[in-house]
C-alpha cells in the first residue's frame, strides 16, 4: 500500500489535457501518491487550442477530478494560465475558497520570494524585440498585453499566433539558443524585482539551476511537462527537488477510491467545462 508523501508545494505545468500526447495515466499515478498543501498549475493544463477536436478521454477528465478532490480536502490551488489555456486569463484575479486564477503568483517560501508564471509572454520578446529583453525591470503584465496585442495583429493579417514551441519544432538547431535566452530573460527580470526563485513552464525543459546576477543568487526552475519528460517541481522542508516519473515505482499502486468532490467544487468544475466549450 502506498503512503502518500506530504509535500508543502507542488508545481505542475504543460499537461496538455485534450491532446493525444498527454500522459494522463502517469500523472494520475503521481497525483494519487502525494498530499500537497499547495499546488501551482503553471499553465497549459487544458489544451484549449486542441479542444475543438472533441478528444477528451476519461483519463483526462480524471486528472481534473483528482485536482478537485485536492481542493475539497483543503489543498490550495493556483491556476496560472499559459498560451494553450489563455482563455482563462480573462478570469485573472478570480478566487473561490482555496482556488485562484492569476497570471502570476508570488509566494514567500521560508522568507524568500518565489515568482511563478507560465512563460509564453517571452515568445514575443525573443522573436520580435531584442530591446524588450534588455529592459530588465519590465513588468510581466506589460508582456502579457504585448503578447496579446501582437497575436491579435497577426490574426488580423491572417497569420498564426507566435508560439515558441512551434518555432523550436521547425528550427531545432536553434532550440538550445532559445531555451538559454528564455532562461536568461526570466532570471534577469527576477533579479530586477529581487526575487529569489523564478519558476516557469512552457518550454518543456525541466531544470533547477542557480545563477549569480549582480551579486545575488537566483534559482531558475522549470517544471517540464507531462508529454515527454513527465516531471514536476516539489518544494518541501525548505528545499526544491525535481520529480521524474518512473513507472517501476508505481507497479503496486492499487485502484483508487471513489471521488469525494464537494458540491461547490463540483459546480466550479461544471462552470470551467462550460467555458472551455463556449
Amino acid at each position: 500500500m502506498f503512503k502518500k508523501r506530504q509535500i508543502d508545494l507542488v508545481v505542475i505545468s504543460d499537461i496538455h489535457l485534450g491532446t493525444r500526447g498527454c500522459r494522463a495515466d502517469e500523472l494520475i499515478n503521481y497525483l494519487r501518491t502525494i498530499k500537497p498543501k499547495k499546488i501551482i498549475l503553471n499553465g497549459d493544463i487544458i489544451d484549449i487550442w486542441q479542444f475543438k477536436k472533441k478528444y477528451f478521454p476519461k483519463s483526462h477528465l480524471k486528472v481534473i477530478r483528482i485536482l478537485l478532490d485536492f481542493l475539497s480536502n483543503g489543498t490550495k490551488i493556483y491556476y496560472l494560465p499559459g498560451n494553450h489555456d489563455e482563455v482563462l486569463r480573462k478570469f485573472n484575479g478570480y478566487g473561490m475558497k482555496n482556488f485562484k486564477i492569476s497570471n502570476k503568483a508570488v509566494l514567500k517560501l521560508n522568507g524568500k520570494k518565489a515568482w511563478f508564471f507560465h512563460g509564453d509572454v517571452f515568445d514575443i520578446t525573443m522573436k520580435y524585440s531584442k530591446w524588450v529583453a534588455k529592459l530588465g525591470g519590465i513588468g510581466y503584465d506589460f508582456l502579457i498585453r504585448l503578447n496579446f496585442t501582437v497575436n491579435r495583429f497577426r490574426e488580423w493579417r491572417g497569420k498564426g499566433k507566435v508560439s515558441f514551441s512551434k518555432y523550436v519544432k521547425y528550427k531545432v538547431k536553434e532550440a538550445v539558443k532559445y531555451v538559454n535566452q528564455f532562461e536568461e530573460i526570466a532570471l534577469g527580470i527576477a533579479r530586477e524585482n529581487n526575487y529569489d526563485f523564478v519558476v516557469c513552464g512552457h518550454i518543456h525543459q525541466p531544470v533547477i539551476r542557480d545563477q549569480i546576477i549582480k551579486g545575488k543568487k537566483i534559482t531558475y526552475l522549470n517544471s517540464g511537462d507531462w508529454i515527454e519528460n513527465l516531471t514536476s517541481l516539489e518544494y518541501n522542508n525548505d528545499s526544491w527537488s525535481l520529480f521524474e516519473y518512473d513507472p517501476n515505482n508505481f507497479k503496486n499502486l492499487k485502484k483508487e477510491r471513489k471521488s469525494t468532490i464537494d458540491k461547490s467544487t463540483n459546480e466550479l468544475f461544471e462552470s470551467m467545462l462550460k467555458n472551455f466549450k463556449s
